[in-house]
């Protein structure tokens, strides 16, 4: 009778429950939904009746404290006496004492940049430290449109480009860009250095593999850790090694998904000086269905015959290399870079590359100045044959005359790595500190005399890219000489001359002096 009693009034709490549930608006089209899902799929009504209990319960549970059990009140006079204790971590490493006495002795141009340059202490010396190969930063027709522009646009754009930032001159520039080197399409990035770092993550992510040769520069190895893929290296230049590593891939990756393969590399070496054999790493990429990135600030503008960079200089059809990245800064006298590819590359890039959509545009003046720059190099090919015919000249003062040194970049390469030879580092036991001091007083002992000359920095190193070690320990220090045109034949010899003479007395100082200055 009990049990009875309790059916009939549980009975009547449901018609009760049900029939304020009819009264409430659009009742009637839940009650049909929820019976209609219910005969079709009786576990996916579980499961939204769970989701909604458990989004009404989130809704109604209390917010989180914010103080733990452990938490311990402090006074005012505790808090701010941690506040003075404490020291924030420096966003750049202290310099250590090398590093600080080179800075002190740093000379400071005074003045615009020329093959001639006036330094704040009054001295006028030949500027052989900048990027100017072909003087451009004196050539009036390239100033006079530089004014005009910065008139009729004025300083930048203030905006990013696809949304108010790209002006037509940046539309002439890709233009030029991509008929110069003979591609389908062409953009141009605000920054030189994240123009390659960008386009990496733009096209390779996470589980996408790329081979890289061992001594690319900085601004390649933050592309390849920011685009999070399976890093391989081969051996500098070694095609043998990089086959080797392709064929590796290729079984490894037989069985699985296809993924994207990517080869990353430069065409002049920023940190050894020579170049890549591009035909045959076209050979490789055919051979084993890779895509290859072809970093060409160094030599965009310096190899080939009328400066179009590595293709040109190894008669390699341009259609052949999948993005061609270069830079408008340097040599070209502007600022920013480029890729070059076919219009799917290229328009890829325009919303998926974070320092083309997150940054301003090139300013106005910078992107006719590269426009301006191509042209002279275009009717003026005697430019490049001066600049080289300079080159030809230093490498005869350095490279066979010296008994301490030798040039390992290319025979066109203007910027020339000077590294103490390896009979010389054996035989003294030199340290890598120990050829960056000397080094360091061949610049300086060299400016004593009138040419300024610079070292080649080493680059940090990014050990979370699946590199095997250490790679800084195989860039040897260098003397970096760079050659311009400005400069007549007469006086590239005595430049020449002063640099040798200069690491000659330092090489032959005695030893006890050179550790004093360190």
């Amino acid at each position: 009778m009990d049990f009875q009693e309790a059916q009939g009034r549980l009975l009547a709490s449901f018609d009760e429950v049900s029939h304020v549930f009819h009264k409430v608006p659009g009742s009637a089209i839940l009650s049909r939904y929820i019976q209609t899902s219910y005969q079709n799929d009786p576990v996916r009504s579980i499961l939204e009746v769970f989701l909604v209990i458990f989004f009404i319960r989130y809704l109604l549970s209390p917010s989180y404290p914010t103080h733990g059990p452990n938490y311990v009140k402090l006074r005012e006079e505790e808090i701010d006496e941690l506040v003075q204790d404490w020291e924030p971590e420096p966003l750049v490493p202290r310099q250590t004492p090398f590093e600080e006495a080179e800075a002190d002795k740093l000379p400071v141009i005074v003045g615009p940049t020329g093959p001639k340059s006036k330094l704040s202490n009054g001295k006028t010396v030949t500027n052989l430290a900048s990027y100017n190969f072909y003087n451009f930063n004196a050539n009036e027709q390239i100033k006079e449109k530089a004014i005009q522009t910065l008139r009729t646009y004025g300083v930048g754009p203030c905006g990013p480009p696809q949304f108010y930032g790209t002006q037509d001159v940046h539309m002439k520039t890709e233009a030029d860009i991509a008929a110069y080197l003979g591609t389908q399409g062409c953009i141009v990035y605000a920054q030189a250095f994240s123009t390659i770092s960008s386009v990496i993550p733009a096209f390779c992510k996470r589980g996408d593999i790329i081979i890289a040769d061992k001594m690319v520069n900085y601004s390649i190895r933050k592309g390849l850790e920011i685009s999070r893929s399976n890093i391989k290296w081969f051996n500098h230049n070694d095609m043998e090694d990089l086959e080797r590593v392709m064929q590796k891939v290729v079984k490894e990756q037989a069985k699985k998904k296809l993924t994207r393969r990517f080869i990353v590399t430069e065409g002049l070496f920023e940190m050894v000086g020579d170049s890549v054999d591009l035909p045959k790493l076209v050979e490789l990429k055919e051979k084993y269905k890779f895509r290859i990135v072809l970093d060409e600030t160094w030599s965009f503008g310096v190899l080939g015959r009328t400066g179009r960079g590595l293709t040109e200089a190894q008669n390699v059809d341009s259609s052949q290399i999948d993005m061609i990245v270069g830079s408008l800064a340097g040599p070209l006298c502007a600022g920013g870079g480029f890729c070059c590819g076919t219009r799917d590359v290229v328009e890829h890039q325009r919303i998926s590359a974070a320092s083309y959509t997150f940054s301003a545009a090139l300013p106005a003046m910078l992107a006719v100045t590269a426009s301006e720059t191509l042209n002279v190099l275009q009717s003026n090919p005697e430019i490049l044959t001066q600049c080289r015919e300079n080159i030809k000249t230093m490498r005869a003062q350095l490279d066979p005359r010296s008994d301490w040194v030798v040039c390992t970049s290319s025979p066109e390469n203007p910027v020339m790595l000077l590294v103490l030879k390896p009979d010389v580092v054996r035989v003294r036991e030199l340290t890598y500190e120990d050829q960056e001091r000397i080094l360091q007083e061949c610049v300086e002992e060299t400016l004593n005399n009138g040419v300024l000359v610079t070292r080649l920095k080493s680059l940090p190193t990014i050990q979370s890219i699946g590199a095997p070690r250490d790679e800084t320990s195989n860039i040897q220090p260098a003397l970096k000489v760079c050659i311009t045109s400005g400069l007549s034949k007469k006086e590239i010899e005595k430049a020449g001359v002063v640099i040798r003479h200069a690491i000659t007395k330092v090489m032959t100082r005695k030893p006890n002096r050179q550790a004093s200055v360190a």
